[in-house]
């Protein structure tokens, strides 16, 4: 058991300095944007987007560049089942979400398209590196049709409840300064977290793909889980949601493409069998739930529904632990 204790103390640590300099680096990020007078809204929308994928994109990009193209896809799908099924269901187990905002049902399909053309494109068990740059193409056009979306939607509460959430405002030096510690921190601390994961996969004999759908997905996605928790205690339900859609739209765009730009190879079938099969249920089960479908009426991700997203990823982790038992 020694054998584990430095994989399981990098990954702990990993994930700790993750969480916390992807936090430094939007604190830099958004205040050197806003010294050069960016939009407020370009800020909120691209930047702190960006920052709190930030974790999944680093992790994916350094496994990657070690030849672990499992672990960068596990992550960026585990990812997205984990933001839905644990992260929004247990949200709304606590703080039922009223979803009024426009922009936001209109982001739901969206994602659903943008995970049935991945699921398409990758159909060949081969992501390469045309994929990826078709992906990173796509996440460009999305943060440009996203910041257009908000601009003219004025009465859409969404866009202003995303303004509210950027950090606070400091000097041009110090916005440099946690700018660049929260850069170099990124990488360091996603190196050893993939260090500690590759570790431990190799100990119990498992895929790197199944160590990145779990325990680096779950880690990854915590700094969305205490954004949405946040969000929704400040009873700014339209963000809480939001938060996890716009995730997810990063990951799929914006994760997956790293492996596909850094190193193209083939993934086990199961991706295309098992996981992405979850995630587009997980989607269709928030699309379901939150948008109403009668217009007089308030689309509410309540307790039940919480109930049943979480029951999803409990009855998922239970069929990828027995996928390890075989």
């Amino acid at each position: 058991m020694m054998s584990l204790l430095l994989p399981s103390l990098a990954i702990i640590a990993g994930f700790a300095l993750l969480i916390w300099s992807a936090d430094k680096f939007v604190l830099g990020a958004s205040n050197t944007a806003r010294s050069f007078s960016i939009s407020p809204l370009i800020v909120g929308v691209v930047i702190v987007g960006l920052g709190t994928s930030a974790p999944e994109m680093l992790v994916s990009a350094i496994a990657a560049a070690q030849g672990k193209t499992g672990l960068s896809i596990g992550n960026a799908l585990g990812s997205n089942i984990t933001n839905i099924g644990l992260m929004l269901g247990l949200t709304a187990l606590f703080y039922p979400l009223q979803i009024h905002s426009k922009l936001l049902k209109r982001e739901m399909p969206l994602l659903l398209v943008i995970i049935m053309v991945s699921m398409f494109m990758l159909w060949d068990q081969h992501l390469s590196f045309i994929d990826g740059l078709i992906l990173l193409s796509m996440m460009l056009a999305m943060l440009m049709f996203t910041v257009y979306e908000s601009k003219t939607h004025g009465d859409d509460s969404l866009p202003q409840e995303m303004i509210d959430e950027l950090p606070e405002e400091v000097s041009k030096a110090e916005a440099l300064k946690w700018l660049i510690v929260g850069i170099v921190l990124l990488v360091a601390s996603s190196r050893v977290l993939v260090w500690g994961a590759v570790e431990i996969a190799e100990y119990f004999a498992v895929s790197d793909l199944i160590i990145g759908l779990t325990i680096v997905a779950i880690g990854t996605s915590l700094p969305e889980l205490a954004a949405t928790i946040t969000a929704a205690r400040k009873q700014e339900f339209d963000l809480a949601v939001g938060n996890i859609i716009g995730s997810n739209i990063f990951n799929i765009l914006g994760v997956m493409a790293l492996p596909g730009l850094i190193h193209p190879d083939y993934f086990d079938k199961e991706v295309l069998t098992r996981d992405y099969p979850v995630m587009i249920a997980l989607t269709l089960a928030l699309m379901i739930f939150s948008i109403a479908w009668r217009r007089s009426k308030t689309g509410v991700l309540g307790r039940v529904e919480g109930a049943l997203l979480l029951g999803g990823y409990i009855a998922y982790m239970l069929w990828l632990f027995k996928d390890m038992s075989v």
